[in-house]
């Protein structure tokens, strides 16, 4: 196990409101974010991101419908060394609200921002992770190449890979690399958030964000290497391709993706003592027996999380 080791002190926000209209009727009556991928809910993929950055304070913003049943599977996150919070969004207007209903969570340190619907799993990952946690100013955004870049945010560069543009949504897209749900800022986010006018759709546009950083020359663009998995889970068929994803990686190497307790474990949030109370919870699902086996595996630890 590695000793947690929060990098600037950076607290993160899971960002789960909106209907999810998308996969109605599925999300009529359960938020988006609770719906199954493959083994685990959805939430459990991001969050375990956040972990993965050494981020052991998480904001988790939900519609005033689906507050409860968040609480209910998550709790105060103390059981896995967390500390979870909860605060509404009535509407959605916006990625960047975020930071305005986050404000008092926030408080005076830096931030990341990532969408409850993303799912992110790849080698260097942690690394990359770890690097945008290390910067003191500015932001830190990640870009991913995709075949229709007209759906996203789509950032433009410089013949020296330096980032000079980001288009929303554009109809001539000026590269193939999209800006992901994933996001780290300094502590001035909340001051630029507010700052932003809505958009003619009204919202507070996250691209407006990252573009006030990006003309202040403080926007920093992590390219995700080839092999990295970026995954959208707004649709039903990328709900269902997201699991059959994840149901592939765990089988043919028998460990599990977004495991919140093997994270903790691993990262010294939590002890065995811990982890076998945990596992004790869910042995008949198999799963209490994966967190159960990783008391009994001595093997060097080699790879990511």
């Amino acid at each position: 196990m590695s000793p947690a080791n929060p990098v600037h002190n950076y607290k993160g926000i899971i960002l789960a409101g909106g209907d999810g209209t998308r996969l109605h009727p599925l999300t009529r009556t359960v938020s988006k974010q609770l719906m199954p991928v493959y083994d685990k809910p959805l939430i459990y993929y991001p969050l375990s991101t956040l972990m993965r950055a050494d981020i052991r304070e998480v904001l988790v913003i939900t519609t005033p419908r689906d507050q409860q049943a968040f609480v209910d599977l998550l709790g105060d996150g103390r059981q896995w060394g967390m500390d979870i919070q909860y605060a509404l969004q009535p509407r959605p207007e916006g990625l960047a609200q975020a930071f305005l209903i986050g404000a008092d969570f926030i408080g005076e340190g830096p931030v990341s921002l990532i969408l409850g619907d993303n799912i992110f799993h790849g080698a260097g990952l942690s690394e990359k992770l770890t690097k945008a946690c290390r910067r003191e100013h500015g932001a830190s955004v990640f870009a991913y190449h995709v075949p229709d870049p007209e759906r996203y945010g789509v950032v433009d560069f410089e013949s020296d890979g330096r980032a000079i543009n980001i288009e929303e949504k554009p109809s001539l897209p000026k590269s193939h690399y999209a800006i992901t749900g994933l996001y780290f800022y300094d502590r001035e986010v909340i001051d630029i958030a507010r700052a932003i006018t809505p958009s003619a759709r009204g919202e507070l546009e996250i691209t407006d964000l990252n573009l006030a950083y990006l003309r202040r020359g403080d926007l920093n663009v992590e390219i995700l290497p080839r092999g990295t998995a970026w995954l959208d889970t707004g649709t039903c068929d990328s709900l269902l391709d997201a699991a059959n994803f994840i149901r592939v990686v765990e089988k043919r190497q028998g460990q599990k993706i977004a495991c919140p307790e093997e994270i903790a474990y691993r990262k010294g949030f939590i002890d065995e003592e811990q982890l076998l109370a945990l596992a004790s919870q869910q042995l008949k699902s198999g799963y209490g027996e994966y967190l159960h086996r990783l008391t009994q595996d001595h093997e060097v630890i080699v790879d990511e999380i």
